[in-house]
């Protein structure tokens, strides 16, 4: 019986393991964003398909020029490779080219709509305001973001 619960166990090891990989999302030829990871772990079961970055993610993701667009930061992420999502969670940090910021715990990445969207607390800060709320939506490159509950907004003029 122990042996069988060690085979077992081991069914959910990763298929794959890669230390600092980097994954480049292309479109029609031109670079879409491209993933860094420390640490990348690769599950393909019939009930898994999912590669978890443990030690975190940076991404970026770049205009149709080869230019950043924005960034995305966070402690931890995994990708869906079904649905093809990226979950980032634990200080999860966007930053777009104007230096709009946008803090949360948790924030989804959906490879096939290019959106970025959370249903988590958020905090956005502009060079002119903050604005803090439950739940955000916007492109991948955050210049074009809704905050769906806004709770409070402080301006920064004076």
């Amino acid at each position: 019986m122990e042996k069988i619960k060690v085979i077992t166990q081991q069914s959910d090891l990763p298929v794959e393991i890669g230390n600092n990989v980097s994954i480049s999302y292309t479109d029609s030829g031109f670079q879409k964003a491209k993933l860094f990871a420390p640490l990348l772990e690769r599950y393909a079961t019939e009930n898994r398909s999912e590669t978890e970055m443990r030690k975190g993610i940076t991404a970026y993701f770049y205009n149709r020029e080869g230019k950043v667009n924005s960034y995305i930061k966070s402690k931890y992420a995994i990708r869906n490779e079904r649905e093809r999502t990226i979950t980032a969670r634990k200080e999860v940090q966007v930053v777009n080219n104007k230096g709009d910021t946008l803090r949360t715990e948790e924030l989804i990445w959906d490879e096939k709509t290019d959106k970025i969207y959370s249903d988590k607390p958020v905090r956005i800060t502009t060079p002119d305001k903050i604005i803090i709320g439950t739940g955000m939506v916007s492109n991948a490159a955050f210049t074009q973001f809704k905050v769906l509950n806004i709770s409070g907004i402080i301006s920064l003029n004076q």
